[in-house]
């Protein structure tokens, strides 16, 4: 199937990159810091969404009493200073290799910001297997569907003949809206069971994309 497939739209943040315990323990220190309760990493899979204000709420953030934007932006600072010592997840590398070797266009769609994105893929030393990478303008995480129908207009693609492959049930509902395939990856932001409440494929690990 996917030698049959006209470019990959890949997300970044655990899906290529391993940071799910980074985040983990940014939100614990953020939550700790307001007397709430901490999450496991099985607590953060099964809770962690798009857009992320919801899920802020859902693990105890009261809106009320401090603006959104203020934790928001507290994560973005603490995970930032820490996400160069997160690496990539183990066939991440040969995976991109891999499509590269078949001529398969490669693509970046986060929802990270755009400037930390680039600098992000730059120091994982990956950065020239994409032809373009689309992240947000912004720090606060919301969705990827705009900068998605941005990426296939700027750069001439079909829809009908790309694959979204993500960890988030976002992924999903971006590839979805889209008309394009999707694969999601149960080794990051989200839960096997929520990934496969979607009815998507769900692989374990990227490697099962080379079967």
């Amino acid at each position: 199937m996917i030698s049959r497939i006209g470019g990959v739209l890949w997300d970044w943040n655990g899906t290529l990159l391993n940071d799910t315990q980074l985040a983990v323990r940014t939100i614990n220190e953020m939550l700790g810091k307001r007397n709430l309760p901490l999450l496991s990493v099985a607590d953060y899979q099964d809770v962690f969404k798009f857009p992320v204000r919801d899920y802020y709420q859902k693990i105890g953030f009261d809106f009320e009493s401090e603006p959104f934007e203020i934790p928001a932006t507290e994560f973005i600072v603490r995970y930032n200073e820490q996400v160069n010592d997160c690496s990539l997840h183990a066939d991440s590398l040969r995976v991109l290799k891999y499509f590269q070797a078949i001529g398969v266009r490669q693509f970046v769609l986060s929802a990270m910001e755009q400037d930390m994105l680039e600098e992000c893929l730059s120091y994982q030393k990956i950065d020239h297997f994409f032809e373009h990478v689309s992240g947000l303008d912004n720090h606060y995480a919301t969705s990827k569907l705009e900068n998605a129908h941005r990426l296939i207009a700027g750069q001439n693609l079909n829809a009908s003949e790309l694959i979204l492959i993500g960890d988030t049930v976002h992924d999903f509902e971006v590839a979805t809206e889209l008309g394009c395939l999707c694969i999601l990856i149960a080794n990051g932001h989200q839960s096997k069971k929520v990934l496969q409440s979607t009815g998507a494929l769900v692989y374990d690990r990227l490697s099962q994309l080379l079967i």
